[in-house]
């Protein structure tokens, strides 16, 4: 089959996307598939394969690229042409390794639609969903799907009526809190504040990375991922990182997070796992996702929020929970492009 692998773009989860993307494009070719990799920062030329080793010899790196870094990209958008490039148009299917951005928001995925590609994961409306985690949570609550009490922060331009009512909100929801882009991933410009003089700061750093930012009771307690695939929920991962919240560092540097399947009471695993479903389906994703969660020390599970393309690098949690499963890497990627083949075809 012939499949192009769209990786890299220009959001602050770049580095992590180029290593997922490259990664899926080796392990689509041994199974016997022709890829091409295509970066849509860049030209629209397929990757060399001494270009694509360059990259995955760089690594992710401790840290995301800086603003100034991913701005001298050029223009920041996906070009509206990508679904006429060459290697787009020619392929049986596109698997989208973006990570963030116009690439996991709807956006990509709403011009494929209208060009008829066919591509991997969520389509518009749930990929746009699931990025903006106001909104996804706001669908969790109404779905039955526990999580933590939050709210949104006043625009730095609001007025002082508003930015007056959101300290009374944020006081009341007591500390500590953790302050967040309501639709960035990777824990980019995440902070946890522990004393109310803090927040306006950690709100500020938050908007550099978004026009919208979510304040959150902050849950003590243990990391849990489940991993969606089809139809089925995979084992529940849980992660130990080496600092207080599973930040970018512990997730992409090796050693920093220690990961594998939790060891919960089996009645836990049906409930945490029925609680991803239940968001899965809330959110109207397909194909595939990760479905994050804390749990206190009571047993009660927190949803944060929906992944509808998660990391697949090495130290990526899908990949771990598929191989729990007995699905090894390769197989993986197969059976996502595969799902890709489900839907409506192209249109003539």
């Amino acid at each position: 089959m012939k499949i192009t692998v769209l990786l890299g773009g220009f959001s602050a989860e770049r580095d992590v996307s180029l290593n997922s993307g490259l990664r899926i494009a080796a392990a689509l070719r041994s199974r016997g598939h022709e890829v091409t990799c295509v970066d849509p920062a860049g030209s629209g030329a397929a990757m060399t394969r001494d270009e694509e080793q360059a990259l995955l010899d760089a690594g992710v790196g401790t840290t995301p690229p800086s603003l100034e870094a991913l701005s001298s990209l050029g223009g920041g958008s996906i070009p509206p042409g990508l679904a006429e490039w060459p290697a787009v148009r020619e392929a049986e299917v596109v698997f989208l390794a973006l990570h963030g951005g116009q690439g996991e928001d709807g956006t990509l995925q709403a011009l494929f639609d209208l060009a008829g590609v066919r591509y991997t994961g969520s389509g518009h409306l749930g990929s746009a969903i699931a990025m903006d985690k106001h909104l996804s949570k706001t669908l969790f609550r109404a779905a039955g799907v526990g999580t933590a009490d939050w709210t949104m922060a006043p625009s730095p331009d609001s007025s002082t009526a508003r930015r007056t009512h959101f300290h009374a909100e944020a006081d009341a929801l007591g500390l500590p809190l953790v302050v967040k882009p309501s639709k960035q991933g990777s824990t980019v410009g995440l902070t946890v504040v522990r004393d109310a003089k803090d927040l306006d700061a950690a709100v500020a750093e938050a908007f550099k990375y978004d026009d919208e930012v979510m304040v959150e009771c902050f849950v003590a307690g243990r990391e849990l991922t489940v991993g969606i695939l089809g139809a089925d929920a995979l084992p529940v991962i849980e992660i130990k990182p080496k600092h207080e919240i599973y930040d970018y560092e512990c997730k992409y540097t090796k050693g920093m997070a220690e990961e594998g399947v939790a060891d919960l009471p089996e009645e836990s695993v049906g409930r945490i796992q029925e609680q991803a479903r239940l968001a899965f389906d809330a959110l109207k994703l397909k194909g595939y996702a990760r479905v994050d969660f804390r749990m206190d020390e009571l047993g009660n599970f927190f949803c944060l929020e929906a992944n509808t393309l998660p990391g697949m690098t090495e130290l990526s949690l899908i990949p771990q929970a598929a191989a729990a499963a007995g699905i090894l890497f390769p197989e993986l990627c197969e059976r996502i492009v595969r799902q890709a083949l489900t839907g409506p075809g192209p249109r003539s």
